[in-house]
């Protein structure tokens, strides 16, 4: 399942700066597009957003325990980014070895009808 139907039907998070919405992320994917561009835009937001633990507290609302868990304690959010970008790194490579089999054990099946 990807972030992205995980994320679904849930609260995106809101990125804020004082009483202003300067960002939304509604799956990983956004967070990553979203911590990118803010580090040059409000770096300060982040290092709140971080600091305080709602975007950790987010990604559990989400599901995604395990990037929750590598981001607890990181307040810098240049570090945040290079984590967010393995995590999703990591979690391409891994799903797709699974796409293949899948593609492989089809084949065979296929030419026997």
């Amino acid at each position: 399942m990807s972030s992205g139907e995980k994320a679904q039907g849930k609260e995106p998070f809101y990125f804020k700066s004082f009483d202003r919405v300067i960002g939304i992320a509604r799956n990983v994917e956004e967070l990553k597009s979203e911590l990118e561009r803010l580090i040059n835009v409000d770096p300060k937001a982040l290092e709140y957003h971080l600091r305080e633990g709602h975007i950790v507290q987010w990604l559990v609302y989400i599901g995604e325990v395990e990037l929750a868990k590598r981001l607890i304690g990181v307040g810098d959010p240049k570090r945040a980014l290079e984590i967010v970008s393995e995590y999703l790194s990591s979690r391409g490579r891994e799903g797709k070895p699974e796409e293949k089999e899948g593609e492989v054990e089809e084949g065979p099946g296929e030419s026997h009808l």
